[in-house]
């Protein structure tokens, strides 16, 4: 591992006044992700910058929702009360990623900033834009079995491993950031990228902007009692998704006034299923319904040699997801 330097500080202006004076600089809190990247030399800052004490472990209601601070750790967001009643979609998500141990390390706002877990990413003597821009992408016509089966591109077919933040993106969460201009919003659409030529950018928050709290917003509590968040691993103990979906639903009288769905493990971003929804929104909840907006989702699909397999999968997916809503389960 490369030699670095490290700073603790206890105060949140102090923590970006010292990146944003540093361009090699990198803010560090439970560490699960970015330790391992370091100890591999696919990140080599010369700074760390200890934000771990920082008054951002709060969650708490606010405007009818919840805030999640950033630096609250997952294991005791997927556990809170406020989450587990309101939002029970994220605490599933968080369940379903990491081991205990993982958990009980591992920040929200760490969640949000994983890279991906693409075996070329990691492995240093193979081609790859994200970690070394212009050099290729070695899963294109390498062993591509994880990669991403929508909004990829000869750039790069990698896909975001995050479980958390599928079920944020299907909530309509913001991300409250702040930085030297001040603090802003981010809607978590918005927050990841897709590779486009610049592939090695995987979100849009500037390199010296702060994560502060995620925002769940009133509006998605009705969606608590009908919500589930399946994955779909090689294994069942800690494993990345080969495809997930969380899906929610608010079903009156056999019909479907509102639906939130979005997949992971096939996209370099958690994948909003926009026409999906949109098929379902005032359409009866039957299994016709469910087949036709899987359908509809998986027509853009585009498999590589390894991967095709994804597109059933995904189909499948989406109707068992939206088949255990239907049938009144938060799982």
């Amino acid at each position: 591992m490369k030699p670095f330097a490290y700073t603790r500080t206890t105060e949140r202006g102090a923590a970006i006044q010292t990146v944003g004076s540093d361009q090699t600089a990198k803010f560090i809190a439970g560490g699960t992700n970015l330790l391992d990247l370091m100890k591999d030399n696919v990140e080599q800052p010369d700074r760390l910058v200890d934000i771990s004490r920082l008054e951002l472990v709060g969650i708490e209601e606010r405007e009818g929702g919840v805030r999640l601070g950033a630096l609250a750790r997952n294991s005791d967001t997927a556990n809170h009360p406020l989450v587990r009643q309101r939002y029970p979609l994220i605490s599933q998500a968080i369940l379903a990623g990491a081991s205990a141990q993982l958990r009980n390390m591992a920040t929200n706002g760490g969640n949000l900033m994983q890279r991906t877990r693409c075996y070329y990413f990691y492995d240093t003597v193979t081609p790859c834009n994200k970690r070394e821009p212009g050099t290729g992408c070695g899963a294109l016509e390498g062993y591509n079995r994880i990669h991403a089966i929508f909004g990829a591109n000869e750039q790069c077919i990698a896909t975001h491993p995050s479980d958390m933040c599928v079920a944020l993106v299907a909530l309509d969460a913001i991300v409250q950031v702040e930085g030297p201009q001040g603090q802003r919003s981010i809607p978590i659409s918005e927050f990841h990228r897709l590779p486009g030529d610049t592939p090695q950018i995987d979100t849009n928050l500037r390199r010296d902007e702060l994560i502060t709290a995620i925002d769940l917003p009133a509006a998605s509590t009705v969606f608590a009692p009908r919500s589930y968040y399946l994955k779909l691993r090689d294994r069942t103990s800690y494993a990345f998704a080969l495809v997930s979906v969380a899906a929610a639903l608010d079903i009156q009288g056999g019909k479907i006034r509102q639906a939130r769905v979005a997949m992971g493990g096939v996209a370099h971003k958690p994948w909003r299923l926009v026409e999906a929804e949109k098929i379902l929104t005032g359409a009866p909840a039957t299994a016709a319904t469910f087949q036709q907006a899987a359908e509809v989702t998986m027509r853009e699909a585009r498999g590589y040699e390894h991967n095709r397999f994804k597109i059933e999968m995904g189909k499948r997916a989406i109707m068992q997801a939206l088949t255990t809503v239907a049938d009144g389960g938060v799982a």
